[in-house]
């Protein structure tokens, strides 16, 4: 790793229920996620384009993905404006656990949410 390459290359949502899980991300930030089973697991990709060198990542159903309010957060892009995202989260199933807060000017605004599965997400937007 260097300071020219992303520190994150992939990350995993655990889930317990694929198709809840899939549509509260898909509802809370407008998105479409394609399914796909490997390796024994079920996987609900984050849209990305190939192989470009951007994070992008899954949600994951298997034997070793076990949902979490403890451990790592990831920060999941809620641009332009994290109102937008973060206003569906409850009607979607989840709930917001740390309104949006601004960080700075320069850095933008963060918050946190509970999804459908359990685990503590967070969303960061520049304003």
């Amino acid at each position: 790793m260097t300071a020219k390459e992303n520190a994150l290359n992939w990350f995993e949502i655990s889930v317990s229920d694929m198709n809840r899980a899939k549509k509260f991300y898909e509802t809370v930030f407008g998105i479409e996620m394609q399914e796909q089973e490997m390796m024994g697991m079920k996987m609900a990709f984050f849209p990305a384009e190939d192989m470009n060198g951007k994070v992008s990542g899954s949600l994951v159903q298997g034997p070793m993905h076990k949902p979490s309010a403890d451990g790592a957060k990831i920060y999941l892009n809620g641009n332009p404006d994290l109102d937008i995202a973060l206003g569906k989260v409850a009607a979607a199933g989840g709930k917001v656990t740390m309104p949006k807060t601004k960080i700075s000017d320069e850095v933008g605004c963060v918050a946190f949410f509970t999804d459908t599965e359990g685990n503590t997400v967070a969303m960061h937007s520049n304003k």
